[in-house]
Order: structure tokens, then sequence, then C-alpha cells
């Protein structure tokens, strides 16, 4: 870490926050593709990279195409952050159907080839929930100014909205290749030997409101995210935990929210002072989330 001027951190789950703490400290820029550093300790992150001089480059591509939608924007020009979201496997089932699907139709995503857990979250909305709050702490706008769409192609990676109603969009194909070379080359783009869009072969883009009944995760998530303090973490936690049993197939699909509202529900707010503080909570968060797993995994 010493030698390097530039650290990626793409450890999934909050076991990334130590490590891109001890890299900002080490006045290292970070190339983010850990959404639950932020997510779990946004405020305390955020002041101690400004501490430390420290730029924070995302690297998910909702995250990097936002970014890269802002440069040379005047800030009191945009008026809201447009996340987009492919709606997962899950996107056209029908509300009766939902709750029954198996680890093995979650994992089934239809445009991105990630890995179980993040896959598993994005069925859920989880994930983009999870997008909602480190958007928010990565570009400083208030929740009620990000919005997010379902775009089924995954081919307009995210927007943003002037005040004149305008919308700016960062387009390309479904592969992180590209958001994360230019993280690790900013502020210059080199060329990438890749399949990159081609207009003339015609793009069928569709944009979707969120079934925000069906996919709960999203709208808890707004909610999780106004309220701040240690909820984030919670959410984040409790998730983790809900998610490997989904996928252990100790509990059943519908039960992931069940966990994670649940343990909201018992937890007790307050304002972190420092990562020990976010840490311990998340490991209190766990622990709940495993007994209701246990619970249900009883019933």
């Amino acid at each position: 870490i010493q030698e390097a001027t530039m650290i990626v951190t793409a450890i999934v789950g909050a076991a990334g926050i130590e490590p891109t703490v001890e890299a900002i400290k080490q006045g290292k820029t970070i190339g983010l593709a850990n959404k639950e550093t932020l997510v779990a300790g946004g405020p305390l992150i955020t002041a101690l990279a400004k501490e430390h001089g420290v730029q924070i480059l995302p690297i998910d591509s909702e995250h990097s195409a936002i970014f890269q939608c802002l440069e040379g924007q005047k800030r009191d020009n945009v008026d809201s952050l447009i996340v987009t979201a492919s709606g997962g496997p899950l996107r056209t089932w029908d509300s009766s159907k939902i709750q029954t699907a198996t680890a093995a139709d979650c994992l089934r995503h239809p445009t991105w080839n990630m890995g179980n857990k993040i896959t598993i979250d994005s069925a859920s909305l989880f994930n983009k929930g999870l997008e909602v709050i480190e958007a928010h702490w990565l570009f400083g706008f208030d929740f009620d100014h990000i919005d997010v769409v379902v775009h089924p192609q995954s081919i307009v990676h995210s927007m943003i909205q002037m005040k004149d109603g305008a919308i700016l969009a960062q387009l390309g194909n479904p592969d992180m290749r590209e958001p994360i070379q230019y993280a690790m080359t900013y502020p210059k783009r080199y060329p990438l030997q890749m399949e990159h869009l081609d207009f003339t072969k015609g793009l069928d883009l569709q944009f979707i409101a969120p079934r925000w009944d069906d996919f709960p995760a999203l709208r808890l998530a707004f909610t999780v995210g106004k309220e701040g303090g240690y909820a984030p973490a919670v959410f984040n936690a409790a998730n983790e935990m809900a998610v490997y049993a989904l996928l252990d197939e100790r509990i059943t699909y519908g039960h992931i929210y069940e966990v994670v509202s649940t343990v909201l529900e018992r937890m007790i707010n307050g304002v972190p002072t420092s990562i020990e503080e976010v840490l311990a909570m998340d490991a209190w968060a766990r622990q709940e989330a495993t007994k209701e797993i246990q619970r249900r995994s009883a019933c």
C-alpha cells in the first residue's frame, strides 16, 4: 500500500470498510467498487477523505455514469440524479409469485455477470437501494433529488436532470471494463479494446417505473437513507446475512426483506462518531439478523 498511488476497493460487503479507511489515511486515491463503505459510514468516510485530501472515484457503472455526466456542470444547474436499474431477473414476474423465488431464480440476471451476493441484491432491488445511498454521499444530492428508473437493457448506465428539464445520460454496453478503466486513468481516457455501442445496429431502450410494492427494499432504502445515523449500516448488515442465508437455502427470498425490516425495528438509532462505532453496530445487526434467520429456518 505504501508504493501505490491508487487503491481499488472491490471487496463485497462491509468487509471493505476497514481497508478503505486505511487507504484513505495513507492518502491514496480510492477507486470505489465497494458501495457498502459509503452506505454504512458515509459521513465519516467522506469527512476522512476530505481531511486527507483524498479523491473517491466511483467504479460502479451507475455512479461512474453520474460522475461523468456531472463533469463540467455547475452544481446549481443540476436538479436531480436518475439512477438506472436493470430490474433484475424477477422484473417481469407476477406479484403473487415473487416471494416464492429461489436463489437459482435470482441468480439468472439478464444483462450483468456479477457475483452471487450482488446478483441476489439486484433481484430484490436491495442493490439499487444501496446505490441510492452511495450516490447521496458521493455527489451530495439529498434523497428527494435522487430518482430510480428501471431500464432492462442496461445501456443507459445513469442520468442527470438539469433544472431546465434537459437530461444528460452516459451510455455503453453492460461491461464493467469501461467504468473500471475510467476510474483508474482519470482524468484521461485511453482506447479500450472491447465491443462498443453501434447505433447503426439499432437500440431498443425501455424505461419503466420501479414496482415499489413488489420490491419494497427500494422504498426502505430511501427511508433508511433519510433517517441516517446507524440505520444504513444496519440495513446493509442485515441484508448481507439474509442474502447468504438464501444462498445456503436456509430461508426463502421473501424472508430477506422481513429479516432486514425486523432488525431495523429493533435498532436504537444514534449518530456514530467513529468507524469503530459503525462496525460495532454492523456486528450487532448481524447477530440480530442471525436470530431472525434461525427463527424462520425453524418454521
